[in-house]
């Protein structure tokens, strides 16, 4: 037995107080190695057979989950890695590489039950060390599926957000034209002499043009044909035709401006006031589309709040799940439309609160309906449903997709397992659902077969919610 090594084991171990004897056990059924800097000694997936105790140097690992390589974990002089006792890993979660040269003395897992008789101390060493390898394992394997999530999150965000942010900054540019030709018109309105009559005929004919919306919704034809018949009354009075596009999208009709014709006394007062009545109505849409877009930049923002509940602290509370499950689906809306899926929405009426963190369960509601929205190829729909159920409220979320095939149902739930091509999944997003539900007394399940796959969510109501178990009807919606 190599005395020198047992006196270097017990020098790395003082702080534990371990028993020489154990340590004399492992000097004697270890294999000492050294490793030079820069090797990959346990690529990802493959088997690890030892318990390493490292005498000196620095290894670690780099997990690549699909947000990038990452160094999760790292063993420096006088740490134990590798494969420990009672360790269930069936294969390396990514690259384990030498930082520096390295000397590690390893035993083998033929040798792990006798070490279990003989160094019961180092053996329950070894046990604490793989609980909080665990630990760290799992708030990586979170972390990175948070990023991977905010990157869908970004992308998706990214695409609702642009056609009203191009809306506004189009209509913007427009609206600045067209207040210059309000200015001009109402310059040369103010130049020819108004009467009282014509004046009134002027302002009733403006107000249904701002005020009163269109009486139906036109095809495209019906628009062009009444965008002709307007330009054809302009040109026959030799009016710019060009005003015919901005008055056909307004209540204003042939009838009004006839009136307005025949009240006029020259051409140039009847010129004058359809410059002054489009170039209105052109100002007043341009600033009404501009309301409406950024409302839709609003609502989207509000709802990206709310979905992260960035404003609030992390921990449990008490949680809305229809106003999340709502935000959730906004937010994926525009990969719907891209799939020309369908979402609706049925949820029970007054149903009561969560007990659970909000971003928490965000995150699993998104992972539970983008994966939805990944198993319908090309068209679809997708039914999430939510009510009490005795004390638990349950969410379903359901699509018509081609279902999961029995083989693989059983490793549904398995971390790193995914059916989606390379780089398209990390295989946690179910994994780290039912770790994240578990944390309140959650659960989840599923069913599934051709046609059609549910998931079910069973979260606990909040103590402190005294909803009444039979409400009103329920309120159904479809996004």
């Amino acid at each position: 037995m190599d005395v020198g090594l047992v006196d270097r084991l017990e020098k790395l171990f003082a702080p534990t107080q371990m028993p020489r004897e154990e340590l004399q056990w492992l000097a004697g059924c270890g294999k000492l190695e050294t490793w030079e800097a820069g090797v990959v000694i346990a690529p990802m997936g493959r088997r690890i057979e030892t318990l390493w105790i490292v005498l000196s140097g620095h290894i670690a690992i780099r997990v690549d989950r699909g947000a990038g390589p990452r160094r999760v974990m790292e063993w420096r002089t006088g740490d134990v890695g590798g494969l420990l006792p009672y360790s269930r890993m069936t294969g390396s979660p990514g690259d384990n590489y030498l930082e520096e040269r390295t000397q590690v003395l390893l035993i083998h897992e033929d040798r792990f039950p006798e070490m279990i008789q003989q160094c019961p101390m180092f053996t329950a060493h070894t046990v604490h060390i793989m609980l909080d390898r665990a630990r760290a394992f799992n708030t990586s394997d979170l972390q990175d599926e948070k990023m991977i999530s905010l990157g869908k999150l970004a992308a998706g965000l990214a695409h609702e957000l642009n056609n009203p942010a191009s809306a506004t900054l189009r209509n913007s540019k427009l609206l600045l034209e067209s207040l210059t030709k309000v200015d001009a018109a109402a310059r040369a309105l103010g130049n020819v002499g108004l009467t009282g009559e014509i004046l009134e005929v002027i302002e009733r004919t403006r107000e249904v043009c701002l005020t009163e919306p269109r009486r139906m919704v036109l095809s495209p034809i019906e628009q062009a044909d009444r965008e002709d018949e307007i330009s054809d009354w302009l040109t026959s009075r030799n009016l710019d035709p060009d005003h015919a596009a901005t008055l056909a999208e307004t209540a204003v009709d042939i009838e009004m401006l006839d009136a307005l014709a025949n009240v006029a006394s020259s051409g140039d007062t009847l010129d004058a006031a359809i410059r002054w009545i489009a170039a209105g109505c052109a100002t007043h849409s341009l600033a009404a589309d501009i309301e409406r877009a950024a409302t839709r930049i609003y609502e989207m923002v509000a709802a990206v709040k709310k979905f992260t509940y960035m404003d609030k602290l992390a921990g449990p509370e008490s949680v809305d799940v229809e106003a999340g499950l709502r935000d959730t689906v906004m937010i994926l809306a525009s990969k719907a439309r891209s799939k020309n899926v369908t979402i609706t929405m049925d949820i029970e009426s007054h149903l009561p609160h969560a007990y659970a963190t909000g971003g928490e369960l965000n995150q699993v509601w998104f992972n539970l309906i983008d994966n939805a929205l990944d198993a319908l190829s090309g068209s679809g729909h997708i039914k999430i449903s939510a009510g009490r159920e005795f004390d638990r409220i349950v969410v379903r979320v359901a699509d018509d997709g081609p279902g999961i095939s029995p083989d693989i149902a059983p490793r549904i739930f398995d971390p790193f397992f995914t059916t989606k091509p390379p780089g398209q999944g990390t295989g946690l997003g179910l994994d780290i659902a039912w770790r994240l539900l578990r944390r309140y007394h959650g659960d989840i399940s599923f069913d599934s077969r051709p046609g059609r796959t549910e998931f079910h969510v069973s979260l606990l109501i909040e103590k402190h919610d005294t909803a009444s178990v039979n409400g009103p009807p329920t309120d159904s919606s479809e996004t």
